[in-house]
């Protein structure tokens, strides 16, 4: 086992509180973020604090256990490494690669002396039999890839401008800290990344068969952050490029690419009344490096692409985010987190009266006193206006 890794406190933390507790840990998240690492993290802590316990680890992706394909495969390897008199703690990676896992799960549960955790690349592994069992006995966690502060120090670097371009442009999946931050290298890292997600979290797993089509539905969703999406919108822009799928096909697609973890749906909610709408959403991706591996990294992007990383840090932060839509108005983030709630909106900068009138104006019509928050790129920020903080994106990424 590799055991060279930076420590990720946010995740540890909200694992401790359960560990050698009768609840399932789940632990999910995109291909690459570090879930693996954070295995070996979980079995550091465990080694400290329950020295006595005997430690299993089975990781799908080494060739190792190739051999545990279906839940029988499990339950006889981790029978001939259990002890029987003392607390067992099983650690499973990427367990959904093992056919009816959930089979074996309920098997450990049953015997009562497992603390399981478990990895997986794949939204949907908690969908049905699974989840109606384990109701009430698990948690899941969701790792993303490293925020903006975990990138600096992954990367020993300062909090400054030239730190945050780097940041947007490659993203902030772990493994980068190995490698030179130039365009050639770390884009070829990131594109065999992408190629598994595609192939084996979505083509695979899915068994599709237009491969062509669903790239340029990825391809779209690059060009598209920020606007509201729809599955007719993409079938009208398909077919004027000769491609002709109809809606529910295009839906199916989306879910997919949600399942595995490339991008993330946002709904609309109606300020006033509270209501989720079930048409016409947005569509950000879970990292920008590979965003940017998909459809390049322009200047002219940077309004859409700025966006996404707030998107990005309030969802690392543990917000439930919604478009907010009132009247005619809409407002590109709706924040709630337990009984907190707070409003966000982001533009690149503010380079004249009519921009400052109706971002700030945006925010002014929401008639709450929930917190409002403007996020800009602007070299001068004044503090506040009528109530509602002006914050640089350095700011919000570090301080919020």
């Amino acid at each position: 086992m590799i055991k060279d890794y930076i420590t990720r406190q946010r995740y540890l933390d909200k694992v401790i509180p359960f560990i050698n507790k009768s609840i399932i840990k789940i632990i999910s998240g995109q291909r690459r973020v570090g879930k693996s690492f954070f295995i070996f993290q979980l079995i550091d802590y465990v080694k400290t604090n329950y020295p006595e316990s005997q430690i299993i680890y089975i990781n799908k992706e080494l060739h190792a256990f190739n051999h545990i394909k279906t839940d029988i495969d499990l339950i006889n390897d981790v029978n001939k490494k259990s002890k029987r008199n003392q607390n067992n703690f099983l650690f499973v990676d990427e367990i959904q690669e093992i056919q009816s896992f959930e089979k074996a799960i309920r098997n450990f549960l049953a015997h009562g002396n497992y603390d399981i955790y478990c990895t997986g690349s794949n939204a949907n592994m908690l969908s049905g039999d699974l989840a109606t069992f384990l109701s009430g006995r698990y948690i899941e966690i969701k790792m993303y890839s490293l925020s903006y502060l975990e990138f600096l120090t992954f990367h020993s670097l300062e909090n400054n401008k030239t730190s945050l371009y780097k940041y947007i442009k490659y993203g902030g999946l772990p493994y980068l800290k190995h490698l030179s931050l130039e365009d050639d290298i770390v884009y070829e890292y990131l594109i065999n990344i992408y190629n598994t997600v595609l192939f084996k979290d979505v083509v695979n797993r899915y068994g599709i068969r237009n491969i062509y089509f669903l790239e340029q539905l990825i391809h779209f969703l690059g060009d598209n952050i920020g606007n509201l999406v729809s599955a007719k919108k993409i079938s009208d822009y398909l077919k004027s490029q000769k491609i002709k799928i109809s809606p529910n096909i295009v839906l199916n697609y989306l879910s997919y690419l949600v399942s595995a973890f490339l991008i993330s749906k946002v709904q609309r909610s109606d300020i006033n009344g509270k209501k989720i709408f079930e048409i016409g959403e947005k569509y950000y991706f879970e990292d920008l490096g590979l965003r940017n591996t998909i459809v390049g990294y322009i200047q002219k992007d940077i309004g859409k692409v700025l966006e996404n990383l707030v998107y990005i840090h309030l969802i690392q932060t543990g917000y439930t985010v919604t478009i907010g839509k009132m009247n005619q108005k809409e407002i590109d983030f709706v924040c709630d987190q337990k009984n907190e709630r707070i409003y966000v909106q982001v533009a690149y900068i503010i380079p004249n009266e009519k921009t400052f009138e109706r971002e700030f104006g945006n925010l002014l019509a929401i008639p709450d006193n929930y917190r409002k928050i403007l996020i800009s790129m602007d070299d001068m920020i004044g503090g506040s206006y009528k109530g509602i903080e002006h914050l640089h994106i350095l700011d919000f990424l570090t301080h919020f």
